[in-house]
Protein backbone atom coordinates (compact mmCIF):
# COMPACT_ATOMS: atom_id res chain seq x y z
CA UNK A 1 0.00 0.00 0.00
CA UNK A 2 2.79 2.59 0.61
CA UNK A 3 4.64 1.93 -2.37
CA UNK A 4 1.39 2.45 -3.82
CA UNK A 5 1.36 6.07 -2.49
CA UNK A 6 4.83 7.02 -3.39
CA UNK A 7 4.36 9.14 -6.00
CA UNK A 8 8.03 9.30 -7.04
CA UNK A 9 8.46 5.38 -7.82
CA UNK A 10 5.02 5.52 -9.70
CA UNK A 11 5.92 8.35 -12.01
CA UNK A 12 8.29 5.93 -13.82
CA UNK A 13 5.55 3.35 -14.46
CA UNK A 14 2.94 5.36 -15.79
CA UNK A 15 5.21 7.51 -18.10
CA UNK A 16 6.64 3.64 -19.36
CA UNK A 17 3.22 2.39 -19.53
CA UNK A 18 1.81 5.37 -21.61
CA UNK A 19 5.01 5.11 -23.59
CA UNK A 20 4.50 1.78 -24.71
CA UNK A 21 0.68 1.60 -25.16
CA UNK A 22 1.99 4.96 -28.13
CA UNK A 23 4.92 2.77 -29.33
CA UNK A 24 2.56 -0.41 -29.78
CA UNK A 25 -0.72 2.02 -31.36
CA UNK A 26 2.21 4.13 -33.85
CA UNK A 27 3.17 0.70 -34.56
CA UNK A 28 0.10 -0.89 -35.80
CA UNK A 29 -0.68 2.68 -36.93
CA UNK A 30 1.94 2.65 -39.60
CA UNK A 31 5.38 2.00 -38.24
CA UNK A 32 6.46 4.88 -36.60
CA UNK A 33 8.19 5.97 -33.70
CA UNK A 34 7.21 8.04 -30.21
CA UNK A 35 9.72 10.29 -31.66
CA UNK A 36 8.44 10.77 -35.27
CA UNK A 37 5.69 11.47 -34.37
CA UNK A 38 6.04 14.01 -32.15
CA UNK A 39 8.12 15.40 -34.91
CA UNK A 40 5.49 15.15 -37.48
CA UNK A 41 2.32 16.18 -35.25
CA UNK A 42 4.07 19.33 -34.27
CA UNK A 43 4.95 20.44 -37.56
CA UNK A 44 1.77 19.28 -39.22
CA UNK A 45 -0.11 21.25 -36.53
CA UNK A 46 2.34 24.39 -36.44
CA UNK A 47 4.76 24.30 -39.16
CA UNK A 48 8.35 24.87 -39.74
CA UNK A 49 10.33 25.37 -36.65
CA UNK A 50 13.76 25.54 -34.92
CA UNK A 51 15.09 22.04 -33.32
CA UNK A 52 15.24 24.21 -29.91
CA UNK A 53 11.37 25.55 -31.19
CA UNK A 54 10.69 21.58 -31.15
CA UNK A 55 12.59 20.63 -27.83
CA UNK A 56 11.08 23.28 -25.89
CA UNK A 57 6.94 22.14 -27.08
CA UNK A 58 8.06 18.56 -26.65
CA UNK A 59 9.75 18.99 -23.50
CA UNK A 60 12.83 16.70 -24.35
CA UNK A 61 16.60 17.43 -24.65
CA UNK A 62 17.65 19.22 -28.00
CA UNK A 63 20.52 16.26 -28.40
CA UNK A 64 17.77 13.41 -28.89
CA UNK A 65 15.83 15.65 -31.91
CA UNK A 66 19.23 16.38 -33.83
CA UNK A 67 19.89 12.57 -33.21
CA UNK A 68 16.53 11.67 -34.61
CA UNK A 69 16.28 14.26 -37.24
CA UNK A 70 19.06 12.95 -39.77
CA UNK A 71 17.16 9.60 -39.68
CA UNK A 72 13.71 11.29 -40.62
CA UNK A 73 15.26 13.07 -43.31
CA UNK A 74 16.79 9.84 -44.87
CA UNK A 75 13.10 8.44 -44.63
CA UNK A 76 11.90 11.73 -46.63
CA UNK A 77 9.39 12.94 -43.80
CA UNK A 78 11.16 15.98 -42.65
CA UNK A 79 13.24 18.85 -45.03
CA UNK A 80 16.23 21.01 -43.29
CA UNK A 81 17.36 23.57 -43.57
CA UNK A 82 19.55 26.99 -42.48
CA UNK A 83 17.26 29.19 -40.52
CA UNK A 84 16.85 32.65 -42.60
CA UNK A 85 16.73 34.44 -39.40
CA UNK A 86 19.65 33.19 -37.57
CA UNK A 87 21.91 30.61 -40.13
CA UNK A 88 23.72 28.75 -36.84
CA UNK A 89 20.02 27.14 -36.39
CA UNK A 90 18.34 24.64 -38.12
CA UNK A 91 14.66 24.86 -39.77
CA UNK A 92 13.17 21.78 -39.56
CA UNK A 93 9.69 21.09 -42.05
CA UNK A 94 7.41 18.34 -42.76
CA UNK A 95 7.55 16.49 -46.40
CA UNK A 96 5.23 15.07 -48.03
CA UNK A 97 5.95 11.49 -46.81
CA UNK A 98 6.35 12.75 -44.05
CA UNK A 99 2.71 14.15 -43.66
CA UNK A 100 1.65 10.84 -45.69
CA UNK A 101 2.66 9.34 -42.90
CA UNK A 102 1.27 11.70 -40.30
CA UNK A 103 -2.41 11.31 -41.60
CA UNK A 104 -1.40 7.62 -41.69
CA UNK A 105 -1.26 7.52 -38.00
CA UNK A 106 -3.43 10.48 -36.68
CA UNK A 107 -6.82 8.97 -36.95
CA UNK A 108 -5.14 5.83 -34.37
CA UNK A 109 -3.28 8.91 -32.15
CA UNK A 110 -6.77 10.86 -31.85
CA UNK A 111 -8.82 7.52 -30.41
CA UNK A 112 -6.09 7.19 -28.22
CA UNK A 113 -7.06 11.14 -27.09
CA UNK A 114 -10.13 10.60 -27.29
CA UNK A 115 -10.15 7.07 -25.33
CA UNK A 116 -8.21 9.46 -22.17
CA UNK A 117 -10.89 11.99 -22.77
CA UNK A 118 -13.68 9.45 -22.03
CA UNK A 119 -11.83 8.42 -18.84
CA UNK A 120 -11.46 11.68 -17.79
CA UNK A 121 -13.87 15.11 -17.41
CA UNK A 122 -12.11 18.10 -18.79
CA UNK A 123 -11.75 19.65 -15.18
CA UNK A 124 -9.99 16.26 -14.26
CA UNK A 125 -7.43 16.45 -17.41
CA UNK A 126 -7.07 20.11 -16.40
CA UNK A 127 -6.04 19.19 -12.51
CA UNK A 128 -4.04 16.65 -13.75
CA UNK A 129 -2.15 18.61 -16.23
CA UNK A 130 -1.85 21.41 -13.30
CA UNK A 131 -0.48 19.20 -10.74
CA UNK A 132 2.01 17.59 -13.50
CA UNK A 133 3.13 20.71 -13.77
CA UNK A 134 3.72 21.51 -9.97
CA UNK A 135 5.58 18.04 -10.14
CA UNK A 136 7.85 18.85 -13.05
CA UNK A 137 8.68 22.34 -11.41
CA UNK A 138 9.62 20.41 -8.19
CA UNK A 139 11.59 17.97 -9.76
CA UNK A 140 13.53 21.09 -11.47
CA UNK A 141 14.25 22.90 -7.88
CA UNK A 142 18.56 23.08 -7.66
CA UNK A 143 19.25 20.01 -5.37
CA UNK A 144 20.38 22.12 -2.51
CA UNK A 145 17.10 22.73 -1.36
CA UNK A 146 16.73 19.29 -0.72
CA UNK A 147 19.85 18.41 0.60
CA UNK A 148 20.82 21.68 2.92
CA UNK A 149 23.53 21.95 1.09
CA UNK A 150 25.64 24.84 -0.30
CA UNK A 151 25.29 25.90 -4.13
CA UNK A 152 28.41 25.17 -5.75
CA UNK A 153 30.12 27.65 -8.08
CA UNK A 154 29.98 26.55 -11.53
Amino acid sequence: MREEQNLISRMPAVYAASRLQGQRLLQAAGGLSIVEWRVLWDLAEAGPMTIGEMAQIQRIDHSQLSRALPNMRAKGFVLMRPNDRDGRQVLVDIAPAGLAAYEKARPTMQRRRAFVKAAFSEAEIKQFINLLDRYENLCREPIEQITDQEPKND
